[in-house]
């Protein structure tokens, strides 16, 4: 009769432990990065000889394997390195694709010695200092045929070292974290492609708003310029100058579309300018609103600021287009009139800014998505012209300035939208200045 081997109980026990316990740590893992540190935060406390551990995954793009994960280093330090093939212990098991021992520190020493001197220093800080591991053990995460990574474990302390005993165990557990990881790649990579799907769907519905924004005033510029050409009819002049005024008109309305394009391509390209210089909001606010009356007689504005409203430092150009931005909007979503408020509050360490119309308002759902690029709220049965850029430009504008930009409505009774800008620098010590003069001379 031939003698079965057996697994001794203890051991058995040991390893579905061990499986267990990486099992649910990979369960909870939220994505690639997490994945990795639980998994080598698992194996490190399975495995008793081990101290620390790194796990790397090869990047094809630089040819070397690079850090995701340790425990017992600082793995943002780690991460500077880039380990070659067969440069080191981790370089080592992913040339020969199969697990390394390293039983003495005169092993683990001598599989060191070729570390690039960069590299090394970049161990050494993340460690704390030198460190001389007295035995390690290295597995290569395996997919199929293909190493993606490898899996390192180190003993620091004095004690048992690691054995072949250790490697069926740990070759094994490396499978499951290199199936986890592969799989969390391909849902990263979907998401990647989802995204992208998603960016260009909102291209395409952007290029066909545009389009049809664009066409309507070219329709208008040129049949009342045909009109105008016409050399069989004769216009009387009042006729003329009303053609010639809604000619005007479209060309503002497309030249507003061409200018938001402009302007959301550089703010994407990281190039929007801010030059500021002292400026005064109520002086702003009350010019932009007699400008927005021309536009409307459905329409009554209050401009309402408290009296010694400080300066601010602030791009008035920039502010301009932002306030001018929420009034228009004001005016464009509350189509049956009303009243529009544009009010300034100063807040701690910084101005409100508020403006406030009796409108159709905004469905909660759309609140959180008024400025994403591409965006528009569709509360308002008829269609309103715009190109959907004019909130992230604001909001664009707003932050570069150091402030904040939100929306606050209740469906069918209106929307405020408020901007905040920081009190501080030139603006603020020249009038502490004035101030303190005033106070003299009294």
């Amino acid at each position: 009769m031939s003698e079965e081997s057996t697994i001794p109980v203890g051991q058995l026990s040991r390893e579905l432990s061990a499986l267990l316990t990486v099992s649910r740590a990979l369960a909870t893992a939220a994505d690639l990065q997490s994945l990795c540190t639980t998994a080598v935060e698992a194996l490190v406390n399975v495995f008793e000889p081990a101290d620390a551990g790194i796990l790397s995954l090869w990047g094809e793009r630089e040819q070397a394997l690079a850090v995701q994960a340790a425990i017992g280093y600082d793995p943002a330090i780690l991460r500077r390195s880039r380990f070659r093939k067969s440069e080191g212990i981790s370089g080592k098991v992913f040339a020969d694709s199969e697990p390394r021992l390293f039983p003495t520190p005169q092993a683990v020493a001598a599989a060191r010695e070729d570390i690039h001197p960069e590299n090394m220093v970049h161990m050494e800080k993340a460690a704390g200092g030198v460190v001389h591991p007295r035995s390690a053990l290295g597995v290569p995460l395996m997919l199929g045929d293909e190493t993606s990574g490898v899996l390192l474990l180190e003993q620091w302390q004095p004690g048992p070292a690691f054995t072949e005993a250790d490697i069926p165990l740990l070759q094994a557990l490396a499978s499951l974290v290199a199936l986890a990881a592969d799989r969390m790649r391909l849902l990263a990579e979907v998401e990647r492609t989802r995204a992208v799907a998603k960016d260009d769907h909102l291209k395409s519905e952007l290029l066909s708003a545009l389009a049809h924004e664009m066409r309507t005033p070219l329709a208008s510029i040129k049949g009342y310029s045909t009109a105008l050409l016409m050399e069989e009819i004769q216009w009387e002049p009042a006729k003329q100058a009303e053609f010639l005024r809604i000619i005007d008109e479209e060309t503002d309305k497309l030249e507003g579309i061409i200018g938001d394009l402009l302007e959301s391509s550089m703010i994407e390209a990281g190039r929007l300018e801010i030059k500021p210089e002292p400026l005064l909001l109520p002086r702003l606010a009350r010019g932009i609103v007699d400008d927005v009356l021309h536009y409307t007689d459905k329409h009554r504005f209050v401009v309402s600021f408290p009296p010694h409203f400080p300066i601010v430092d602030a791009d008035p150009r920039r502010i301009h287009q932002v306030l001018r931005n929420l009034l228009e909007n004001a005016v464009k979503y509350s189509p049956h009139g009303g009243l529009v408020v544009v009010r300034g509050e100063v807040g701690q360490g910084e101005v409100i800014i508020s403006v406030a119309d009796q409108g159709v308002g905004i469905a909660p759902e759309n609140l959180n998505r008024l400025f994403e690029r591409f965006f528009r709220a569709r509360e308002l049965e008829e269609h309103v012209a715009g190109s959907g850029l004019g909130l992230p430009i604001a909001q664009a504008i707003v932050q570069s300035h150091g402030g904040r930009i939100w929306a606050e409505s209740k469906l069918g009774k209106g929307s405020t939208f408020y901007f905040t800008l920081p009190l501080g620098g030139l603006s603020a010590d020249l009038e502490s200045e004035e101030r303190n003069r005033e106070v003299f001379d009294g």
